[in-house]
């Protein structure tokens, strides 16, 4: 978008480059968020406000500030780049089939940050293409993923099907066992899963694959202990019903009573058993643009780490497309 000699053609990088630092105020910092040297920052705010004619910003060796022109060009160039970015991503989403809609679902006891920041970040990288969300039954996580209902699955590990793929690790919660609060483990601050051989384990709804089910909630001890173990409670509601009435304790993690709870059932930490981890699941045969670039970003989001787009979309100029979950 340059002109020639004496022109006064817009230049994206450096209007870009403006508009880092009018959010910054610091040189240093804008050149990190651009990935350019210090120098070239300089440079390049110099130039525009040549090609403007006036000072946008006045410096010192101890602050930098906007002057009256710099506040008012910040308010117009900044709405029309939101515009022509926006702009921009949908043509290139549209071209490479990020379009129609993406259908994820998710196991209820996995609801939370990970994935809400996931679907955030894939909405503002891609607003060309809408999303839903929806939870799956618990008693049968993959039927929705193999009628073709949803796209993509956050579902708890292990995962042994043939037809399905793995993704990243998304999200990890620490175990705990829940339990009645009159139960005797109760009155411990911790417990091992040795402690529990003498009592009957919840494991879920008899519809669970084995995978699943044994990856949960083992058949045995480190120490080779056998574990007593009872179906019940196709919903976590009813399971939590189920661990009130005194019958059973509950292998769980802490995910799970971030979302759900019973007067009845407390939880402690529980020791001896992995975490619960949770991944992104897709047919093979039926992956596409849409879900690449999903399960892409949740590659790049392991747990402790921010989703890099939904970072940029935040500290970006162009951070204020919309970002809503339909």
């Amino acid at each position: 978008m340059r002109g020639g000699k004496g022109s006064t053609a817009l230049d994206l990088t450096e209007i870009e480059t403006f508009l880092t630092l009018s959010e910054e105020l610091h040189f240093g910092r804008t050149a990190e968020r651009m990935g350019l040297s210090q120098s070239r920052v300089s440079q390049l705010i110099r130039s525009l406000e040549r090609r403007i004619g006036a000072a946008l910003f006045t410096r010192t060796s101890r602050r930098v500030a906007m002057t009256p022109l710099g506040e008012h060009t910040r308010c117009t160039l900044g709405a029309a780049y939101t515009d022509l970015r926006k702009s921009y991503d949908e043509a290139c989403a549209i071209a490479q089939g990020m379009v129609g809609t993406l259908h994820v679902g998710f196991m209820g006891c996995l609801n939370g940050p990970p994935l809400t920041d996931l679907v955030l970040a894939f909405d503002r990288r891609y607003p060309a293409c809408d999303i839903t969300v929806a939870e799956v039954p618990w008693h049968d996580p993959y039927r929705q993923l193999r009628a073709g209902e949803i796209d993509v699955l956050l579902t708890l590990l292990p995962v042994d099907e043939p037809d399905l793929e793995v993704g990243t690790v998304l999200v990890s919660h620490p175990r705990v066992l829940a339990a009645d609060l009159d139960h005797p483990l109760m009155e411990r601050d911790e417990i091992d899963i040795e402690d529990l051989a003498d009592w009957v384990l919840l494991d879920g709804p008899a519809e669970l694959p084995a995978p699943l089910r044994h990856g949960f909630c083992p058949r045995f001890t480190p120490l080779g202990r056998p574990l007593r173990r009872g179906h019940g409670g196709r919903t976590y509601q009813e399971a939590l019903h189920r661990v009130a009435t005194g019958d059973t304790v509950w292998t769980a993690h802490e995910g799970l009573f971030r979302t759900y709870r019973h007067p009845r059932v407390g939880h402690r930490p529980l020791s001896g058993l992995s975490p619960a981890n949770g991944a992104l699941v897709w047919r093979a045969d039926a992956k596409n643009a849409k879900t690449r670039a999903f399960t892409s970003l949740a590659a790049q989001s392991a747990p402790g780490r921010p989703v890099p787009a939904a970072r940029a979309a935040a500290r970006s100029p162009a951070g204020a497309a919309r970002a809503t979950t339909r």
